[in-house]
């Protein structure tokens, strides 16, 4: 039998290697062979025993350098740079989900400055508009129909082109919501009354008491009982408009009670959304409510305008008194979408704040309405008028803070 000799090409870099047996069926598989046995000698091989002798066998050369076509993977499995390329790519991965989320954030914040500037400046040129109209064209009832109808045509062609989901409504819930409607429509009905009467600022000025008819009706039909610290913000406010009502120049009952009306009536709403709003429909949304109670103002108060002041709003009417058509038209269109958007505007971010970050907004809306009104307008302001307004209105700021300090639990 003839032998056959092993020969490493680098036997130091292999002290491990020591001579084995090999079974009968003998394999090469993990290395090349840089010569090939004949068939006679191969079979040689494995007919002589279970035993081969590596020294008494023929020198064969098998290359195991580093330069051979088959790496021995066997030696390291896993490449030194792996881990590091897992953890590069977990890092690079978190980073871009913290990139995401912060370009999240600042899309949503930009997006909530936005719709508090449209909500500031659609009440702006309502209010300027409004009084505007108001001014010379002495029929509130009408005009707060006006608003009311553009208003219903705005909901119409929303639900029309699905720019907003049309809602499923019961007799049910709609009887449920007309003390809701009604109280809107003589909260903004009361609201054009005050502004015919007096300014724009004095009337806002008023309007700043309506934390303090909110704590009172509150207490009387559902129960709530104000916290000391609510009822100690609600003392600037109520001093701050008498100190300004003193001091206004356009100052008469009519607009004041007017102005004390329409904040009774709009904190009712808010007092019988709570007392009797209808619990089975989840899905109605803050818009889709306003929307309704939108088109309901508008059927409940357009009979009451033709029985109360006829049919004034013609374009033969008022060429009749002297007034521009084009002009008091105009500006009657434009108070009434800035109405209906400021309020659309205002449901919209209630939807994505806290009430508290509402109201903190609403009362800055109320500073930057009176402002702008009276630099338009060019409202004579005493220091003392203004002392007082900006007593109510840093009043109702801290009423706004204070409100969710909830009252010590009692001990049992």
């Amino acid at each position: 039998m003839q032998s056959a000799a092993f020969s490493l090409s680098s036997p130091s870099s292999f002290p491990s290697l020591k001579p084995r047996k090999f079974g009968s069926n003998l394999r090469f598989d993990p290395v090349r062979v840089s010569s090939s046995f004949s068939a006679s000698k191969r079979h040689d091989l494995s007919a002589s025993g279970n035993v081969v002798s590596v020294p008494a066998l023929p020198k064969r050369s098998w290359c195991l350098s580093s330069s051979s076509g088959l790496p021995l993977r066997a030696w390291n499995s896993v490449p030194s740079d792996s881990k590091a390329e897992r953890l590069e790519v977990r890092a690079t991965a978190a980073k871009s989900a913290g990139e995401g989320e912060n370009a999240g954030n600042l899309s949503r914040t930009l997006e909530l400055g936005l719709l508090f500037g449209l909500w500031y400046l659609f009440n702006i040129y309502f209010n300027i508009y409004n009084k505007q109209v108001l001014k010379v064209f002495h029929y509130p009832v009408t005009v707060t129909v006006i608003q009311f109808a553009v208003g219903t045509v705005l909901v119409a062609v929303m639900w029309t082109f699905n720019l907003y989901k049309r809602p499923k409504i019961t007799g049910a819930q709609l009887m449920a919501i007309l003390p809701l409607a009604v109280v809107h429509t003589l909260g903004n009905l009361f609201t054009n009354m005050s502004l015919g009467k007096v300014a724009v600022s004095f009337t806002h000025t008023i309007k700043a008491m309506e934390p303090f008819f909110s704590v009172v009706l509150s207490a009387m039909f559902l129960g709530e009982l104000p916290t000391v610290w609510v009822v100690g913000s609600l003392v600037p406010i109520v001093g701050g408009v008498a100190l300004a009502s003193v001091t206004e120049a356009s100052f008469n009952w009519a607009g004041f009670w007017s102005a004390m009306a329409s904040n009774l009536t709009n904190q009712s709403r808010n007092v019988l959304s709570k007392k009797v709003m209808v619990k089975k429909e989840d899905s109605m949304d803050n818009i889709t409510l306003f929307s309704i109670i939108t088109v309901m103002s508008f059927i409940l108060l357009a009979p009451v305008a033709i029985f109360m002041e006829g049919v004034k709003f013609t374009p033969s009417y008022l060429q009749s008194v002297g007034l521009n058509v084009k002009e008091v038209v105009v500006r009657s269109l434009f108070a009434a979408l800035c109405f209906h958007a400021y309020q659309q505007v205002s449901y919209m971010i209630l939807q994505r704040v806290s009430p508290v970050t509402h109201s903190v907004g609403n009362c800055v809306k109320r500073v930057v309405v009176i402002v702008s009104s009276v630099i338009f307008f060019k409202t004579p302001v005493s220091p003392i008028n203004s002392l007082g307004t900006g007593i109510a209105l840093a009043g109702v700021f801290l009423y706004s803070r204070v409100k969710r300090i909830k009252p010590k639990a009692k001990a049992a």
